[in-house]
């Protein structure tokens, strides 16, 4: 990541890149081999929230713990946000669930100074632009929101323009890569020789007063290398 001139990294939130159990991850240790290498860590992608949906309080209070033991990890590592996820499953009923959930951990994330957010993924209420509005809302939170992935809205039959319009305001972090539908399905292909307009997708978040980091997903290390088309991907974000 350093060479390939980035300064921030996100980090995959599982072993051995990343654990909240203290006896299985030196967080000051983490932070420090990451100064080592000129970079700060970003965002953790530990996904907490996931077991919101469940209908039994003592699973729902042992998720919980983790958001905030995850938000507490965050801040010892200088990370400006997290990836947390909306129970599991698309139904709507779920919101009314899981936003009392994350309503009590807002104020803590709000004092630490770092962001909650859902992916947008189907299979997820976060792939939908419209429910997963009504959740930000119902948490009420500038601290939870919405982790923008352009690409897998698209993936998923979403515009992500118009999901942009209707959660913008709820945008807390944003992931880059692009893809493309040729008539056979969708295929993943190299920043800026797919579908998404990435200049369009900037200005519109610039326009909003965005403060927070575009990470670039490359996931296609089956079409080239990581150590030569990370660089291009650097190259080509940087030139919009």
């Amino acid at each position: 990541m350093a060479a390939a001139g980035l300064q921030k990294v996100d980090l995959w939130g599982n072993l051995p890149h990343f654990s909240i159990v203290s006896t299985e991850c030196d967080l000051e240790g983490l932070r420090n081999q990451a100064a080592t290498h000129g970079v700060q860590i970003a965002n953790l992608g530990t996904y907490p929230g996931r077991r919101f949906d469940s209908a039994d309080p003592m699973v729902q209070a042992a998720e919980l713990q983790a958001l905030k033991a995850t938000l507490y990890a965050a801040k010892a590592l200088g990370a400006r946000s997290i990836r947390v996820m909306p129970g599991r499953g698309e139904d709507p009923a779920l919101v009314d669930r899981i936003a009392p959930l994350f309503a009590e951990a807002a104020p803590l994330a709000e004092e630490l100074g770092v962001y909650m957010g859902m992916e947008n993924h189907a299979g997820s209420l976060a792939g939908d632009p419209v429910v997963v509005t009504r959740l930000c809302r119902a948490v009420g939170s500038a601290y939870f929101g919405v982790l923008y992935e352009p690409c897998n809205l698209m993936h998923g039959g979403v515009d992500y323009r118009h999901a942009f319009e209707v959660f913008g305001e709820h945008i807390v972090h944003v992931h880059v890569k692009d893809g493309r539908d040729r008539g056979e399905g969708w295929e993943p292909c190299h920043l800026g020789e797919g579908d998404i307009d990435y200049s369009w997708v900037v200005a519109a978040l610039e326009s909003r007063g965005y403060q927070g980091d575009y990470a670039l997903e490359y996931e296609i290390c089956d079409l080239e290398a990581i150590d030569t088309g990370l660089p291009r991907w650097v190259q080509t974000f940087r030139a919009l």
